[in-house]
C-alpha cells in the first residue's frame, strides 16, 4: 500500500505544488507544441523515482510519465471552456486510475473484488447516495413546483442549477455526518447555510422567498437525517 501512497503523493506534488501557472497557460495555448508539457510529465517520472528511491522501479517511473502525458494531451484537446471544470475532475480521475492500475501490476495485491461487490453495506450506502443525490432533489422540486413558479416571477441573479448542487452536497454531507456519529457537524452545516442565506433574505424583504427557502431547507435536511438514521438501523441487522 505504501507504493500506491507514494505514487499518489508524487502526482499531487507534480500537479499542484511544482506546476506554475505559466506552464498551465502554455500547455492550454500550445498543447502538444508546449515544451512545458514534456517538462511537466518528466517531472512526474522523476518525483515517482525519488519518492520510491529504488532503481528497480525505473520502468514504473517511465510509465507514470508517459501515461501522464497521454492523459494530459487528451484533456488539452478535448476540453472546452464550458466543460473545463468537468475535464479537470475527469483528468484527475484518470491519473489516479492509472496509478492504481500500475500499483496493482507492480505490487500484485490480493484484492477480493467480488467479495467487496457482494457486501450488503456497499449496496445499502450506494442506494442511499443515489436517493439523496437525485431522488430527493426531484421529489422536492415536484412538491415545491407551484411555489417555485411564484418565486421565479421576480427575476433574481443566481448560478445555473446552483441550488440543485447545493442541495445534493448538503444532503450527502448530512448523511455522512450522521452515519459517522457527528451530529454536531450537522448543526454546524445548518448554521452555516443559515448565515449565508440571511443576507439574501434580509435584502429581499420577501416573506414568500423566506418561507420558500425555509421549507426547502428543512425538507432537504429532514430527509437526509431520516435516511441516515434509517440506514444505521438497517445496517445494524446486516
Amino acid at each position: 500500500m505504501i507504493l500506491l501512497t507514494k505514487l499518489i503523493l508524487a502526482h499531487l506534488i507534480g500537479d499542484f505544488v511544482l506546476q506554475p501557472s505559466a506552464w498551465v497557460d502554455s500547455k492550454q495555448k500550445r498543447k502538444i507544441a508546449s515544451p512545458y508539457l514534456y517538462i511537466h510529465c518528466f517531472l512526474h517520472g522523476v518525483l515517482a523515482m525519488v519518492l520510491l528511491w529504488d532503481l528497480d522501479y525505473w520502468l514504473l517511473a517511465v510509465l507514470v510519465a508517459l501515461i501522464h502525458a497521454v492523459i494530459d494531451l487528451l484533456k488539452l484537446y478535448l476540453q472546452k471552456p464550458k466543460n473545463a471544470g468537468w475535464w479537470f475532475l475527469g483528468d484527475q480521475a484518470l491519473h489516479l486510475a492509472s496509478l492504481l492500475v500500475l500499483w496493482m501490476i507492480w505490487a500484485r495485491p490480493e484484492v477480493h473484488f467480488f467479495d467487496w461487490v457482494q457486501s450488503p453495506l456497499l449496496w445499502l450506502y450506494l442506494t442511499a447516495f443515489v436517493f439523496l443525490s437525485f431522488g430527493v432533489g426531484f421529489g422536492i422540486q415536484v412538491v415545491m413546483a407551484n411555489w417555485t413558479a411564484d418565486i421565479q416571477k421576480e427575476k433574481n441573479k443566481s448560478l445555473a442549477e446552483a441550488g440543485r448542487y447545493i442541495g445534493i452536497l448538503e444532503r450527502l454531507l448530512t448523511f455522512v455526518f450522521i452515519v459517522t456519529d457527528h451530529w454536531e457537524a450537522v448543526g454546524f452545516l445548518l448554521a452555516a447555510k443559515s448565515v449565508f442565506r440571511f443576507g439574501d433574505l434580509k435584502e429581499s424583504k420577501d416573506r414568500k422567498l423566506t418561507e420558500y427557502i425555509l421549507i426547502g431547507t428543512l425538507l432537504s435536511f429532514g430527509i437526509a437525517i431520516f435516511t441516515g438514521l434509517l440506514i444505521l438501523k438497517i445496517s445494524a441487522y446486516l
